[in-house]
């Protein structure tokens, strides 16, 4: 069972998992009115470094030491490029298909390969092997993805 303390966690989660429903609309908006989508993805992600710089000059402890640095794995940094790749593809291809189908889609594809990065404990995350109601869980979410894109 999940300790107290962490629950308020879980409305915040939910607030950022709603927010990002509005991310690959507004951005396929920026992609028409700048037409560049190279430069209308450079445009997006301008206000997320100017906010992470103000914050970070504003509370720039602590900071990282050299046996952090020397035992972090070299795909580490690598993340933001994984965010970065979903922002892209959510401003070439979300007027194409629709926010809800876009957003199902990567929603799904998101659980899918986070039950086989529990599944092998893949990226240092503590192993949490799969069960029946984990995959009947998947199978449920590619079956809704599957009627939202018919549909």
């Amino acid at each position: 069972m999940q300790n107290i303390s962490s629950a308020w966690l879980y409305p915040l989660i939910l607030i950022a998992g709603a927010l990002q429903a509005f991310g690959p609309p507004m951005n396929g908006a920026l992609r028409k009115s700048l037409e560049n989508p190279w430069l209308a993805s450079t445009v997006s992600f301008l206000p997320i470094v100017a906010f992470l710089m103000v914050l970070f000059f504003c509370l720039p402890h602590p900071l990282p030491s050299a046996r952090g640095l020397a035992s972090m794995p070299w795909w580490a940094p690598l993340g933001g490029l994984m965010g970065a790749f979903a922002v892209i593809m959510g401003l070439l291809f979300v007027d194409k298909i629709g926010a809800g189908p876009f957003a199902g889609l990567t929603i799904t594809a998101n659980i899918l390969m986070s039950l086989a990065v529990d599944q092998f404990g893949l990226f240092g995350i503590e192993q949490h092997s799969l069960s029946i109601w984990r995959i009947l869980g998947g199978a449920l979410m590619t079956a809704g993805i599957v009627l939202i894109a018919l549909f």
